[in-house]
């Protein structure tokens, strides 16, 4: 039996996008879930799109997610190298096979022919080159080629008859030769194009498993052209329905649409960002939706990828994301909510205790700085926000409350949690009151918030004695003089 090997072929052309992201992680699943490898292949021969530190972002992407590749350009491997603008020697000679088989030919046509020829077509898309060079003679190419003319190879494909390839998701695909282009394999500057470079490395590397999105399908049939004229096993081929933003608009980084670093940064966990995106069109068959990278790899069927597009909620990966941080060790969440605390709170406070109020509440970690500006300033608050019909709280009773609260405070040690709350259930049996009476006023006092992490016992506790009574006689005064 085979092994399976697929490949992960990104250029580096900047941030690791969503879609890009989710072609590494399902070319490692297939891999993985079939004890198979994982190769990292740096495609860079469009040399004007490299972006400075793009290889960086990719490896870093990797390394991050936890899709540890077995061989690439970092680590070596047996069918090295393993960056495309280090193999280009090995393209042309194939080209040149190609040339001496009568699939391929050189062309010397000029852009401005080349221009001629798209503008007398009918749209873009019509366009096809007219096999001019084809009919040159050896004798003519050969003086062409000596006196230094510039040329790219193109593929000779047919004219008549159909190409038939087949993709796991999509089913056989016919397409008539008469569509087809001869398309470059070997552009002016050496370099070979990204569609030929792919079919020489996937073979000569052994991958046997080929994924790639939905706008590739068109390309397919001249690739198993290719294989073909060389007489080599086609590929297995996966091909992904896109992931759209919208019902209309695909999810592009061209439209400033969010990368796997942008993610990160807006205070999403990697783990869940990465199980999120395995559900961007596979499903597992079941209703379980987390998944960690293990079980993605056992559950992981290629043939339960979906052809209907894909919809990025970013609601629905807010709530996996929250699902994570609740399941998260407390002193982790705690770490990795402490830049956000010091955006907003430069007093030295239990971070600890914070983290424990506010663990179950946040979905995103970027949230955190608006659940605590209170923490750091008491804000200018009305006095409407004492009154409130469910907890039977009105201006007067809120002023009682807090008057008689504020000598209990000011007597109260040691200052813990425990005696906090006694403190003020103690006022509770005192008033005979419902709770919400008294814990409404003190709660409403100590933050100026309608809704807060924590009530009144968390709050003081976190606060402090000193900045807990501040703030009840604030309260007071706010009350008193709404009262005059």
């Amino acid at each position: 039996m085979v092994k399976v090997r697929t490949r992960f072929a990104p250029s580096p052309t900047g941030y690791m996008h969503v879609g890009n992201l989710r072609t590494a992680l399902y070319t490692y699943l297939i891999a993985k879930h079939a004890g198979g490898d994982f190769i990292l292949r740096i495609e860079d021969t469009d040399q004007e799109r490299f972006v400075e530190g793009a290889l960086d972002i990719i490896y870093n992407t990797l390394e991050a997610t936890g899709l540890k590749h077995d061989e690439g350009p970092d680590i070596g491997g047996p069918v090295g190298p393993y960056i495309q603008s280090q193999r280009t020697d090995i393209y042309l000679k194939y080209a040149k096979k190609l040339i001496d088989k009568g699939e391929a030919y050189y062309c010397f046509c000029t852009k401005e022919r080349i221009d001629t020829l798209r503008a007398n077509s009918e749209t873009s898309k019509d366009y096809k080159y007219d096999k001019h060079c084809l009919h040159l003679s050896k004798e003519e190419v050969n003086e062409k080629l000596a006196s230094g003319l510039p040329y790219v190879i193109r593929q000779n494909n047919p004219e008549n008859g159909v190409t038939t390839f087949h993709d796991e998701i999509y089913g056989d695909i016919c397409v008539d030769n008469s569509e087809l282009d001869d398309m470059i394999l070997i552009k002016s500057d050496g370099y070979p194009t990204y569609n030929f470079a792919n079919v020489i490395d996937d073979h000569l590397m052994g991958i046997t498993h080929v994924v790639r999105g939905s706008e590739y399908l068109s390309s397919a049939p001249k690739y198993n052209r290719l294989y073909e004229a060389f007489g080599w096993q086609i590929p297995v081929y996966i091909h992904c329905p896109p992931i759209m933003k919208d019902t209309h608009h695909k999810l592009s980084k061209r439209n400033g649409d969010a990368s796997f670093e942008d993610l990160i940064k807006k205070g999403y966990l990697k783990e869940a960002v990465l199980n999120y995106i395995a559900l961007l069109g596979w499903n597992p068959g079941d209703e379980k939706e987390i998944f960690n990278l293990e079980e993605l790899v056992e559950k992981f069927d290629y043939r339960n990828i979906n052809k209907s597009p894909a919809i990025f909620d970013t609601i629905k990966l807010k709530w996996m994301n929250g699902e994570y941080i609740k399941k998260l060790p407390l002193e982790t969440f705690n770490s990795l909510a402490l830049p956000y605390y010091k955006e907003v709170i430069s007093k030295s406070l239990d971070f600890l205790k914070i983290s424990k109020l506010l663990q179950t509440r946040v979905e995103v970690l970027s949230e955190i700085p608006d659940f605590l500006d209170f923490f750091q300033e008491l804000p200018d608050y009305s006095t409407d926000m004492y009154v409130h019909k469910k907890m039977k709280t009105n201006l007067q009773n809120s002023l009682n409350t807090l008057e008689k609260f504020l000598p209990k405070l000011e007597a109260l040690a040691p200052w813990t949690f425990e005696n906090i709350e006694k403190c003020c259930m103690d006022l509770v049996s005192e008033l005979q009151v419902k709770n919400g009476v008294v814990l409404w006023p003190i709660r409403t006092a100590l933050s100026g918030k309608k809704s807060t992490p924590g009530g009144a016992f968390e709050i003081a506790d976190i606060i402090g004695k000193e900045e807990s009574i501040k703030r009840i006689k604030i309260g007071i005064d706010k009350l008193r003089n709404e009262n005059q």
